[in-house]
């Protein structure tokens, strides 16, 4: 009887640990697929990362006050798809960290972008997912931009 208990939490710990690798791999695949389409400027490929009650924001500071930005996903999505094809972007993520539970993802992603191969400015993703009957989708997204204490600044200098 020891025996099959063992077996069978064996079974059960690396059949959890199996469907969450499957969850985490396709969330990490949304977020790959999000930044294939920025870095192209194609905005069909980022639109189809979205949920269609997506929320986007951004805080920043500007003289001297935090500020939160929500911009509209039409607007994002136009000013993508409106990027002239001699500019290069790139993000550059520094780290991925997933963590789910059930339909609920979040992805922290601290990154430096880069314009045209120059360091413009770092800062941290965070991505909200929900899995939509077998689909993630990017319900939230909000980032924060600073061009202070970046690790690729303080390099270039």
């Amino acid at each position: 009887m020891k025996l099959f208990l063992s077996y069978f939490m064996f079974f059960f710990v690396f059949t959890i640990t199996a469907q969450k690798n499957i969850e985490e791999e396709a969330i990490r695949e949304v977020i790959a697929t999000f930044f294939k389409g920025l870095h192209k400027g194609d905005s069909a490929v980022i639109s189809k990362t979205f949920h269609k009650d997506i929320k986007i924001q951004t805080t920043t500071t500007q003289k001297g006050k935090k500020i939160l930005v929500t911009e509209a996903k039409t607007k994002l999505l136009t000013g993508i798809a409106a990027k002239d094809p001699k500019h290069v972007y790139f993000e550059k993520l520094l780290a991925i960290n997933v963590q789910i539970d059930g339909n609920l993802a979040s992805v922290w992603t601290p990154y430096e972008f880069y314009f045209n191969g120059t360091f413009s400015h770092c800062g941290a993703n965070s991505f909200q997912l929900f899995n939509n009957n077998g689909l993630w989708q990017i319900t939230y997204l909000i980032d924060m931009r600073r061009r202070t204490n970046c690790k690729a600044l303080q390099n270039q200098k």
